[in-house]
């Protein structure tokens, strides 16, 4: 994980701390653990995964303490079993107590989205498919949630609405068609010396055969079913990489896949991906 990505999270982390320890900060460790006591605990999976996010736990607990040391660190990416140890702390008791629900939460969320992109990348396995993300985030961790896709083996798609002109169907609507709109894209782009891909949603083969005819960058296959994806991957011929998205889940993806798209685009990787169940546990006589 590199230093930028580590400094976003930094602000994440300190405002966790700060609603969970309030004005008053932890009065059961205050009551229970104010002696200068060094434990050793370590992290678990208590579910097999896909681990994400472990320099970012440890940075949870040294914000509080700088004593905390760390061993036998699972990497991120890596698939765990049940029960295994993703990663063994020792530091004074009450930093440990004291961090332990924020870092979980931000190492369950993480695993969580590395873990259901593994399964959609496992899916596809053998096809040309790749597995994207979208910009359906948790606010304020896009930074962090994409990085987890990574982790799994999947793709990120544009980080924001600054990397990538993506017309949609709104847009479309609202320049009044594909043809005008894509005209009005070229034309800030180079005006303003912006170097970014133009996509295009199709809903039909009308709108793909128009979006072929201007030469864009992608065409996004909107909430197809597979015989017309099948139908416009015969088309296109290659020529414009093609993205299908809408309605994409474990049980269909590798249909999806293999009617022939570049690209599958999946909101749920990060939107509806469920936290992997970790736990820190204190390990007795340590």
């Amino acid at each position: 994980m590199d230093e930028a990505l580590l400094n976003e999270a930094r602000d994440l982390i300190e405002r966790a701390l700060a609603e969970d320890l309030g004005k008053q900060g932890d009065i059961t460790t205050r009551a229970i653990a104010q002696h200068p006591a060094v434990c050793r605990a370590e992290i678990i999976a208590k579910a097999a995964g896909v681990v994400a996010g472990v320099e970012i736990t440890k940075s949870v607990f040294t914000r509080l303490s700088p004593d905390i040391t760390f061993s036998q660190q699972i990497p991120d990416g890596a698939s765990v079993q049940s029960r295994q140890r993703l990663l063994l702390l020792v530091g004074p008791c009450e930093k440990l107590l004291i961090a332990e629900r924020t870092a979980l939460n931000f190492l369950g969320r993480l695993c969580g989205i590395a873990t259901l992109t593994r399964q959609f990348v496992d899916a596809v396995h053998g096809t040309r498919a790749r597995i994207l993300d979208t910009r359906k985030t948790t606010p304020g961790w896009r930074a962090l949630e994409k990085y987890a896709v990574r982790c799994g083996g999947g793709h990120n798609h544009r980080m924001g609405l600054y990397d990538m002109a993506l017309i949609k169907d709104n847009h479309i609507i609202a320049a009044g068609g594909i043809t005008p709109a894509v005209q009005r894209c070229r034309n800030y782009l180079q005006e303003n010396q912006i170097k970014a891909l133009i996509e295009v949603e199709a809903k039909n083969m009308a709108e793909v055969e128009e979006a072929v005819e201007l030469q864009v960058d992608r065409i996004l296959l909107d909430n197809m079913a597979t015989a017309m994806l099948e139908q416009a991957v015969e088309w296109v011929a290659g020529r414009i990489p093609l993205e299908a998205s809408g309605n994409v889940s474990l049980d269909n993806v590798r249909l999806v896949a293999e009617t022939g798209v570049d690209y599958i685009s999946i909101g749920a990787l990060t939107h509806s991906a469920r936290n992997l169940d970790v736990s820190l546990e204190f390990i007795e006589g340590g």
